[in-house]
């Protein structure tokens, strides 16, 4: 009992740690992007918000907010409705060289990000859409699309096998049990996509570098500002652009640990308008 009480401990003073190590920089960029300092030293300087007057008023810094915002939207919107596709083709349908399907769809997470920017660019320069803000979308459709399909696979999982079988007995087409059955019980993991695939897109630099040209995203224009020189706008930026990715990962995690009554739409009965 001791020695699991011991082990316990360490383990939660581990992750402590880890968790330390993640966040000080963090928070310590939130703290500098309130000090009227313009370089971060200790002791703090006078609380100011003139840092965050100074983003809002620069109109380059609304323009990478609204590229970010316009990828973002599109990227989750299309690469969830893709994924929902592929996790659906890969839970219903059994076919020939399926293992080989879900390699290749899941396959942009593992490939390095400069080998996807530079291939990406190849691509996109070949078919003349590189250089502004759609190529940077079809890259993080391509990137986003998997996290997509794995998070609506994982909810997919936890469905009885027999359920949609059983509102097809009932009389019930494929495409009315989709929308009867299997939509109203993957709705909490397709919104979780919505937000995790936003919050891949509104973070991610290195492919949006590569693609974006003369419409930069948030995190291509921090890149760029800190080349040129050392500005404590970047501190304020930083901090809006954690709080809004972690909300959107909040709000992922709430869906996904929702556990609510099946809704009267997930009665298989009732995808054919037929009482048992």
């Amino acid at each position: 009992m001791n020695q699991n009480r011991w082990i316990d401990n360490t383990l939660r003073g581990y992750v402590g740690l880890v968790f330390l190590f993640i966040f000080t920089p963090i928070v310590a960029s939130f703290v500098f992007s309130f000090n009227a300092d313009r370089f971060p030293t200790l002791p703090l300087g006078e609380f100011s918000l003139d840092w965050y007057r100074a983003i809002f008023d620069d109109p380059e810094v609304w323009e990478a907010f609204r590229n970010s915002l316009l990828v973002g939207t599109t990227a989750a919107c299309a690469s969830t409705l893709l994924g929902f596709c592929a996790a659906y083709t890969d839970y219903r349908y059994r076919f020939f060289g399926k293992s080989v399907y879900l390699v290749l769809a899941l396959l942009p997470p593992t490939i390095p990000v400069i080998i996807m920017g530079l291939a990406m660019l190849a691509f996109l320069s070949r078919v003349s859409l590189s250089g502004d803000t759609g190529a940077v979308m079809i890259s993080h459709i391509v990137m986003c699309t998997p996290f997509a399909m794995a998070v609506i696979r994982m909810r997919l999982a936890l469905m009885p096998e027999d359920l949609e079988a059983a509102a097809w007995n009932l009389g019930a087409g494929q495409w009315r049990a989709l929308w009867h059955i299997i939509l109203p019980f993957t709705a909490p993991s397709i919104g979780a996509a919505l937000f995790v695939t936003m919050a891949v897109s509104f973070d991610e630099y290195a492919v949006a570098w590569f693609v974006s040209g003369l419409d930069p995203t948030v995190p291509v224009s921090i890149l760029t500002t800190l080349q040129g020189r050392v500005s404590p706008t970047i501190n304020a930026i930083g901090s809006i652009v954690f709080t809004i990715t972690m909300t959107l990962v909040i709000l992922a995690q709430v869906l996904l640990l929702k556990r609510g009554k099946p809704s009267p739409q997930q009665n298989p009965a009732s995808a054919d308008g037929s009482k048992q």
